[in-house]
């Protein structure tokens, strides 16, 4: 059972929240679905992964230059505005992406992790992930909050100690 799912059950991995109290990795996760939900429903993040996997196997590179860069933005855009106050209430900072397919770094305490939209396999450099003839192999929008979880994890347990050392 991956960490984030582990941590999520059991209640740990708390930060505290803007009105001080604690808030635990699932309503972190929670927070960060709703917002996504916000701006599209499942099933249209779902849509558009789709159409543009399928535009890379067709090799339409039209259609994926009008449809990968909204893509991205979207994703980009709810975690660096829409989350700002999740985030910060967490101790997490939040900067551009460093992979074609991330959606941005994340930050606690020099632990640094980067939720991407795609399968990553580390022995491709980073910047070579989007160049394979037929694409990235895209994440549902399941598999993305379960891959943010995953992120989210190390960063709060890093935060929840940082913030339970400071108010000893």
């Amino acid at each position: 059972m991956p960490t984030a799912v582990r941590l999520a059950l059991a209640g740990q991995a708390k930060t505290m929240g803007s009105l001080g109290t604690a808030m635990t990795l699932n309503e972190t996760i929670d927070r960060l679905r709703t917002a996504h939900l916000m701006v599209r429903d499942a099933n249209e993040w779902d849509g558009l992964t789709a159409a543009l996997a399928d535009a890379y196997r067709r090799q339409d590179d039209d259609l994926i230059e009008q449809l990968q860069p909204p893509f991205l933005q979207s994703w980009r855009t709810v975690t660096h505005y829409v989350l700002r106050d999740t985030f910060d209430a967490a101790g997490i900072s939040v900067t551009e992406p460093s992979r074609p397919w991330g959606i941005a770094t994340l930050t606690a305490n020099g632990v640094s992790r980067e939720p991407v939209l795609c399968r990553v396999d580390p022995t491709v450099p980073q910047h070579a992930e989007s160049t394979a003839a037929e694409g990235p192999e895209l994440l549902t929008f399941a598999e993305v909050m379960t891959y943010y979880a995953e992120c989210l994890s190390p960063l709060l347990e890093h935060a929840s100690g940082h913030q339970e050392q400071y108010s000893r």
